[in-house]
């Protein structure tokens, strides 16, 4: 009968219940604690008796040298070795001891990779795994439980009772305040590997203990609600899986052998350029654990037959797992006993491989050449020749595969199998680039005769997934692409990540903050004027979106919005971190950043400040006035030193425009002033700059922001804070309707397009076949001109929503069609050529407008963010172009319409009668009257978003200016719909 929580009275029989499970299920053996030697943290006893029946050779021949001192020599001697400062009770362990004359002795043995060498396999089943209890480490301070390898410790354990009043924060305070870290037994790298605290609940651990300053981190599952903790064992302890999993003796070995290991860490001071180094020992985190071992029995079982999605959280130590994963992989074999993996590619959507993946890789131990880094003096030819060969583990950019492709450096290569792990999967995974890695991998030749029809199929096949590559595609925010086409189905047939650590798990556990706490928004209120006499008929949508960038750029506002970040940064950010507080300002657009570059210079000299200066971050030139601007020029450094000198402390502020908003780690950043509109994944990556934990400092953020509203930041953020499901996805019958219509357009002959792919899949082709080709496009193009602007541009679009979403569906499914393939092929080439005019947009609005009565005013503020999960997302699916009606208006009546929204003098009445209209037809909508029947009003809620903006299409005739508005603007929406909501639901629910 299992022992549950609520029969644990006191801490010795929770003590009691460990000891026995390891010894009856683990077979350790139970050792008095008189035996163990304070000085040397060892238990010689255990540790001579597994050398003795291991080694006897190596022994009789020591005892030749050293005589009656041999076993005190061995035991010394190994001491030494383990408190070298160049090794380390780890590095012993693997790499076992060796005497001056020529005698190596191994502290442990291996667990073997296969079956095939019996006395290998002997040899680790005669390693001994023991356990102590009480143990004194030193006079006065004894310890819970301490587990050994061969004599050797490695594992120091201090238990609390939750029923005896205390837990595991009793164990931490024990540690730290309560025992000598100077011991033996606690000395770094040398004293034992890892120090548990443990209640029945929740683990801790810690890697190296220095009194108060001693970092415990958790080492626990996740709750049930994706929180912190641990759930509940209806068996048992919540914690049993310490002793049923972790310290079982093939797990044990399995961290030694795979995880555990001393990083070496070179910091440069960012003021004096002084380098500096430390070490750390690294012991896995739970998650990180569980996601290997579940990946690699996986492959074990099915080998290269699936594609993963890992959905871990920023702050979930992604470039250790991605690093021990790779080197664990290269060496994995199947049930059968064969290598499952030829190369192991780590692949990165940066340009340049980045330095703390290159350097988490290369640092665990592994063989000489067995890993190659193509960092930016490799070339294209260079991965190919590391493919060809036999390096192991190759750690590459996305884009050196499109040049592979393009120069064919490849030839055969479905004779090797891959496992190719992406480092944060977001649009490199999907379209031409991520076309090109599958197709190099999967490359095959032959000397058979094929058929144009062979080719196409080969074609789509490469695009999707490969036979002899599994692909682990790692990311916190996953796009409804990326789940598609790497995740996993669960039980409801939706497809999810293959293994989860959420956001909110990595808030909770302290590893990350939630940057919603302290979040404040502004709104810009000005006052439009007609500035001619003329009152023009102007496109309404384009106009409007011209008077935004006008009042964007506007002087006033600038100056305005730069005194209220510069005096909030000197009030309530400039002195934290011990004054090395930094912040980040997010602009919509280059020219903004280069504004408000000079607009920041020229406030902080007219006020005199000499504390706070500013770099700015944009890509090429920007030609303002006559001038151009360039981010070298304007900082005084080059783009590639920009970020070692925005971590000096000269620097406190970062303008950006479309730059550092993701794969940008500085800890030091403590303040976000965002003036650019973000949705959902982008306002995640972006404000998640700001989440960076800076030991020892207790980190708090700010976030001001002029653009957004706090709820549709906040509900970008919902889809990522526990798990995140795709429920629609794209079918083939989606990407057929939309064939249909292209179809009906009239400008596509089935048998011009046949004869075009008979051109296309030739080995060779003439000039003569190529002009043949350019004359079949034409022909369709010709039938495209004849129509009408409007239609021209339905028609182009529709081309445009077909090409990506057949793309994609030949990308994450195996669905193959020949003559869907042929059209797409041809279409591909049509649309390079068709070129619609945006006519009607070229005109200036500068010389049309003043702007007066400019007032930035504060609307909302958040101190604690009140986040929950939303899980669900879709792919966006193809559907038919329906470009929108231009509708023409006088400038006064759309100034009007602005000074509607952004004056506050000015009383708006253009909505209410748009509003009632919305109303009408929400009481008409069928699946919102059966989810107001069948809901609480807060799941009511996400039907009733996504009505509005069905009813917002269903009446677009009715107002179509003011409901593109509406549809453009979710600010503006909510405020006006949410009115009626409550109201809705009511009547719905009451069939009325």
């Amino acid at each position: 009968m299992p022992i549950t929580a609520n029969q644990l009275r006191e801490k010795e029989d929770y003590q009691k219940l460990i000891v026995e499970r390891l010894e009856e299920d683990n077979g350790y053996l139970v050792r008095p604690a008189e035996k163990y030697s304070s000085r040397l943290a060892m238990d010689t006893e255990i540790l001579l008796q597994f050398l003795e029946n291991t080694q006897p050779n190596v022994m009789e021949r020591l005892r030749k040298f050293y005589k009656n001192k041999t076993e005190q020599t061995i035991i010394n001697f190994i001491n030494q070795e383990i408190n070298k400062s160049s090794r380390s009770l780890i590095d012993v362990l693997k790499n076992g001891v060796e005497f001056d004359n020529g005698a190596t002795l191994q502290l442990m043995y291996r667990q073997p990779a296969t079956s095939f060498n019996q006395k290998a396999t002997a040899l680790y089943n005669a390693n001994i795994l023991s356990v102590m209890e009480e143990v004194y480490h030193k006079e006065d301070e004894r310890i819970d439980l301490v587990i050994f390898l061969n004599g050797l410790a490695i594992f120091a354990v201090e238990l609390k009772c939750n029923t005896s009043g205390q837990n595991y924060e009793d164990a931490i305070k024990q540690f730290k305040e309560q025992r000598d870290h100077k011991t033996r037994l606690f000395r770094f790298k040398s004293g034992c590997l890892t120090c548990f605290a443990m209640d029945l609940k929740e683990v801790f651990m810690c890697t190296e203990l220095k009194g108060m300053s001693s970092l415990f981190r958790p080492f626990n599952k996740g709750s049930e609600d994706y929180g912190r903790g641990n759930p509940h064992n209806k068996d048992g302890i919540n914690v049993s899986y310490m002793w049923e999993d972790i310290w079982k003796t093939d797990k044990i070995f399995f961290l030694i052998e795979r995880f555990i290991f001393v990083e070496q860490k070179e910091t440069k001071n960012p003021d004096t350029s002084k380098k500096s180094y430390s070490e750390n020992l690294i012991f896995p985190r739970y998650h990180q654990l569980r996601c290997i071992e579940k990946l690699m029995d996986d492959m074990i079982e099915n080998r290269t037959s699936s594609n993963y999605l890992i959905e871990h959280s920023t702050g979930s130590g992604k470039t250790n797992t991605i690093a021990w994963l790779a080197h664990i992989l290269s060496s994995l074999y199947d049930r059968s006993e064969r290598n499952i993996f030829d190369t192991i590619l780590i692949i990165t959507d940066r340009i340049i491989v980045d330095r703390q993946l290159q350097d988490a890789v290369s640092g665990i131990d592994h063989k000489l050449g067995q890993i190659k880094v193509m960092d930016d003096k490799c070339t294209s030819a260079d991965l190919a020749d590391a493919l060809a060969g036999n390096t192991k583990i190759v750690v590459t950019t996305i884009h050196k595969f499109y040049y592979i492709l393009e120069q064919n450096l490849l030839g055969n290569m479905k004779n090797k199998s891959f496992a190719v792990l992406i480092d944060e999967a977001h649009s490199s995974t999907s379209g031409t680039l991520m076309n090109a890695v599958t197709t190099v991998l999967s490359g095959g030749e032959t000397d058979e005769e094929i058929t144009e029809e062979d080719k196409i199929r080969e074609e789509i096949q490469k695009c999707g997934k490969q036979e002899n590559v599994s692909m682990i595609a790692f990311t916190a925010t996953p796009k409804p692409e990326t789940i598609q086409l790497f995740g996993t189905l669960n039980e409801q047939g939706q497809k999810n990540a293959f293994d989860l650590y959420p956001m909110k798990q990595a808030i909770e556990e302290g590893y990350i903050l939630n940057v919603l706490d302290n979040y404040v928004t502004w709104k810009t209120y000005f006052h439009l004027n007609k500035k001619t006499e003329e009152d023009p008929e102007l496109h309404s949508i384009p106009a409007k979106r011209k008077i935004a960038r006008f009042i964007d750029l506007h002087d006033t506002n600038i100056a305005q919005k730069i005194e209220i970040i510069i005096e909030h940064f000197r009030s309530n950010v400039a002195h934290l971190l011990d004054g090395k507080a930094k912040a980040m300002v997010v602009t919509s657009s280059r020219k903004l950043a280069v504004r408000y570059k000079q607009e920041f210079e020229k406030y902080i000299i007219s006020n005199g400040y000499n504390n706070i200066r500013a770099l700015v971050a944009f890509s090429g030139k920007v030609p303002i006035e006559g001038k151009d601007y360039t981010e070298p020029v304007m900082n005084g450094v080059s783009e590639e030193e920009l970020r070692e000198e925005f971590d000096k402390s000269s620097y406190q502020v970062l303008l950006v425009a479309d730059k550092y908003q993701t794969g940008f780690d500085q800890p030091k950043l403590v303040a976000m002033y965002v003036d650019k509109k973000l949705h959902k994944t982008s306002a995640v990556q972006t404000l998640s700059r700001l989440n960076r934990i800076y030991p020892p400092y207790d980190k708090t953020t700010f976030i001001l922001d002029f653009k957004n509203e706090y709820e549709d930041i906040k509900r970008a953020f919902e889809l990522y804070y526990k798990d995140t499901i795709l429920f629609e996805t794209i079918t083939p019958s989606d990407i057929r309707h939309v064939e249909k219509v292209i179809d009906g357009h009239g400008i596509l002959d089935s048998d011009d397009i046949d004869i075009f792919n008979t051109y296309l899949y030739q080995e060779k082709r003439t000039s003569k076949d190529k002009s043949k080709m350019w004359s079949l496009l034409d022909k369709s193009l010709r039938e495209f001109d004849k129509k009408a602007e409007l239609k021209k541009v339905e028609v182009r679009g529709t081309i445009k929503q077909f090409l990506k979403g057949y793309t994609f569906l030949i990308q994450a499914t195996a669905y193959e069609n020949v003559t869907l393939h042929k059209k797409y092929n041809f279409l591909s080439y049509l649309i390079k050529e068709i070129n619609v005019g945006g006519g009607g947009n070229d005109f200036d609005v500068a010389d049309k407008i003043t702007v007066s009565s400019f007032r930035q005013v504060k609307t909302f503020e958040n101190k604690t963010a009140d986040v929950k999960s939303t899980p669900e997302v879709k792919l966006k699916k193809p559907t038919p172009s329906n470009p929108e009606v231009v509708n023409k208006k006088l400038l006064s009546a759309i100034i009007d319409e602005i000074n509607s929204l952004y004056d506050k003098d000015y009383e708006p009445d253009v909505a209410s009668k748009s509003a009632m209209q919305i109303r009408d037809l929400l009481l008409k909508d069928g699946r919102l009257r059966a989810s107001a029947k069948n809901n609480p009003i807060d799941d009511f809620k996400f039907t009733y978003e996504d009505s509005v903006e069905d009813a917002l299409v269903a009446g677009y005739e009715q107002n179509m200016d003011f409901y593109t508005l509406l549809l453009e603007n979710a600010e503006l929406r909510e405020r006006i719909t949410i009115v009626y909501m409550e109201e809705i639901y009511r009547l719905l629910r009451e069939d009325k």
